[in-house]
């Protein structure tokens, strides 16, 4: 938990699920999952997605999102959720 009082995490996300759906929109499904999990886990009043963490899903086009993803979630005391890629914080700090 940060000085802030945000409560922070880290998931790794399934979205294999999304490879279900028609071939035409497996990343709008992946997007979907990636919601439905951080409403599951956090119960949030609003979530906001980092645009990085579209871009991750939409890389390879919409036939081919990725199967799982590791993203950060933290939440601040209005109930307002972000979601963010988990490794952009490691590679922050460093020697």
């Amino acid at each position: 938990m940060s000085k802030t009082g945000e409560l922070e995490r880290i998931y790794t996300i399934p979205l294999e699920r999304a490879w279900i759906a028609p071939k035409y929109r497996r990343a709008e499904k992946a997007i979907s999952i990636l919601k439905a999990f951080v409403e599951r886990h956090m119960k949030p009043e609003s979530i906001v997605i980092d645009p990085k963490v579209n871009e991750l899903i939409w890389r390879r086009g919409i036939e081919k999102p990725p199967r799982r993803i590791r993203v950060k979630v933290s939440k601040n005391d209005e109930g307002v959720v972000r979601v963010s890629l988990a490794e952009e914080e490691e590679k922050g700090g460093g020697d």
